[in-house]
């Protein structure tokens, strides 16, 4: 088991990651709010908390991965006015579509999903349990959790609460930060609003309880690392933790936050012009391994500023890196047998590229170590000081980066299947005799830096 240090927002320090389980990290991940498509802002922190799973378990930990779907708030009812079924009939779609952008930024699937429609009854129960404690009350068939009784609110944000007004209520789910008033758990049935029956009442849940219940139902309450993007501290994550008081026990050990991402140095608004979802930048034509590369180039808790000359680059260095690898298994069969010193700065990069990862995801580091690796290796294979164990060790390196970056066996199957889709059409395009396609077919590979060639056994394809 490796050690593993991460940046806890709640004490605003790298802290070692000493689990509540040895051996066992409980991961809560806010997921997707579904009234519209995931923008490129959005897809970051998945990325993001992509990164750290794969990193836990890398240093050895079971994780156990859960994410919300919150299909019921504020903006999905003004988007999809009319009750319940109104609400799944827009959420739907939209859910569906966020598990297809994730999948092709390769990101792994949560082994638990939860959606908040589903979990009206945990809700409300956590609800109960606070007016029971004395933290939260009921006015006009709302119930409100009753700040004054937490005296600890705002630790996590650092606000200051010394002159909030007692009593005073705010049903809306987001709010200015500052904004310290009593806020809604559950909210009384209105004309023309989705509810549903449950002990308190006809309502349905704000937004804040959805996760509170969910990860205490999933992870016990008491679990080691919640992740949000900065705009989740206040109010959601501080009005988690103080409805999860009612428990009694410590609920987050870890508070890790993922910055913002800014589009040519602007903050993304569609009334700018800069507003991009996954589906915009594929349609133009960019590779999404190469998106998931930008993300992985900054570090999660500095902003991210998303320009298409620097996701050019990122295409760029994939392609490099799948380029290297082809010349990894290319060159394997001619080498002599045996080491060199190059195999011990493979090793030192190997090491470098976990330490860095390790210490707080460190990713522009752990990417330096990979590149001085590439670099090395390139040089001794050019200069044929190379041997056999030298570049076996370096292909192993390589794989074991991707383990973490997720970013070349995905490409490298993605694209050998393209390839030969386009050598099937062009063969069909012969045997048709449209020879004009085929040609096409051909050039548009070429360019590529795909080069085919027509033998006896068949067509073959190499890169160049």
């Amino acid at each position: 088991m490796n050690t593993v240090r991460l940046y806890n927002t709640l004490s605003r320090r790298v802290e070692e990651l000493v689990p509540v389980t040895p051996g066992k990290i409980g991961l809560y991940c806010c997921g997707p709010t579904v009234y519209d498509y995931a923008h490129i802002g959005n897809l970051r922190k998945y990325v993001c908390d992509d990164l750290l799973r794969r990193t836990l378990e890398h240093a050895g930990y079971e994780v156990r991965h859960v994410m919300n779907v919150t299909d019921i708030d504020d903006k999905i009812i003004k988007a999809a006015p009319g009750g319940i079924e109104a609400i799944r009939r827009h959420t739907a779609p939209f859910r569906e579509a966020f598990f297809e952008d994730t999948a092709a930024l390769n990101i792994l699937r949560p082994h638990v999903v939860c959606a908040a429609t589903e979990h009206i009854d945990a809700m409300a129960a956590l609800v109960a349990k606070l007016v029971e404690s004395g933290h939260a009350y009921e006015s006009e068939g709302s119930y409100y959790f009753r700040i004054a009784a937490y005296p600890e609110y705002g630790r996590l944000a650092r606000l200051d609460t010394a002159g909030m007004m007692a009593g005073a209520r705010v049903d809306v789910d987001e709010y200015e930060k500052g904004d310290v008033r009593d806020f809604a758990l559950w909210k009384a049935a209105r004309p023309g609003e989705p509810a549903w029956e449950t002990p308190l009442g006809p309502g349905r849940p704000g937004w804040h309880i959805e996760c509170s219940a969910m990860s205490m139902q999933y992870l016990g309450e008491e679990f080691d690392i919640h992740t949000g993007g900065v705009d989740n501290m206040f109010p959601h994550h501080e009005n988690e933790i103080a409805q999860s008081c009612a428990t009694g026990a410590g609920f987050v050990r870890v508070w890790l936050h993922h910055e913002h991402l800014l589009v040519e140095g602007r903050k993304m608004a569609k009334s700018l012009g800069n507003f991009f979802t996954l589906r915009d930048l594929l349609s133009r034509g960019h590779d999404p391994r190469g998106i998931r590369y930008l993300y992985l180039s900054h570090h999660n808790r500095s902003q991210l500023n998303f320009t298409f000359d620097g996701l050019a680059a990122a295409e760029r260095t994939v392609h490099g890196l799948v380029q290297f690898m082809d010349r990894l298994e290319d060159a394997l069969p001619s080498l002599e047998p045996g080491t060199t010193a190059l195999a011990g700065r493979v090793a030192a990069a190997r090491q470098g590229f976990f330490d860095a990862l390790y210490d707080d995801l460190q990713t522009p580091q752990a990417l330096a170590r990979l590149h001085d690796m590439v670099r090395d290796v390139n040089a001794s294979l050019a200069d044929g000081s190379a041997r056999a164990g030298d570049v076996e060790g370096a292909r192993e390196a390589l794989e074991d980066f991707d383990s973490i970056l997720g970013v070349l066996a995905h490409e490298r199957a993605s694209l050998e299947e393209d390839v030969e889709r386009l050598i099937a059409e062009r063969q069909e395009a012969r045997a048709r005799r449209d020879f004009a396609r085929s040609d096409a077919i051909r050039d548009e590979l070429l360019a590529r830096g795909i080069v085919l060639e027509d033998t006896p056994a068949g067509v073959r394809w190499r890169r160049v």
